[in-house]
């Protein structure tokens, strides 16, 4: 008759069985690590709710399969993050609070200029600096003279001048 490895009495056999041996091996195969108790506590915890799937003659192997498998787990995740602290950050913000304020104080200038610009001299600035067309294609859009258009970019960009004083 196998023994159960669900009955306490014969898990708590197992544990002091193998725990001091399985903590050897890990011990041996990846060095000195502060998680080694973790990892065979995990692995016992593993076993506990698997006792009824796991034959007693096969606990030591299962013990040391999965605690293996933990660590190898471990190294990969650690990898993961070592690489993620080399990669620089995508949006790392390194303005000023200062540079942050003028900036958002400038685009409120900037806002108010544009209001006071008519319909026709804000639709051809915008067109040509905010979308990059050119001013031919702007004509083409607008239905009027490509001189027209150049007129309007010009006598907006001359009230916008005047409206901000950062831009002199």
């Amino acid at each position: 008759m196998s023994k159960n490895l669900c009955i306490e009495k014969i898990f708590a056999q197992v544990f002091e069985r193998y725990a001091k041996d399985l903590h050897d091996f890990l011990y041996y195969k990846y060095g000195q690590r502060e998680d080694l108790n973790d990892v065979v506590q995990e692995a016992f915890i593993k076993l506990w709710n698997q006792c009824k799937k796991v034959p007693f003659d096969k606990a030591r192997a299962f013990l040391f399969k999965v605690a293996k498998n933990n660590m190898l787990n471990r190294f990969k995740h650690e990898k993961v993050v070592l690489k993620y602290q080399q990669e620089a950050p995508k949006h790392k913000n390194t303005e000023t609070p200062e540079f942050v304020l003028e900036t958002h104080e400038f685009y409120e200038k900037y806002q108010q200029a544009l209001s006071k610009l008519t319909d026709e001299q804000r639709v051809a600035f915008l067109l040509n600096k905010v979308e990059g067309k050119k001013h031919q294609e702007i004509a083409d859009i607008l239905n009027i003279t490509r001189k027209v258009v150049e007129y309007r970019i010009y006598s907006a960009f001359k009230i916008i001048k005047a409206e901000i004083k950062e831009l002199k």
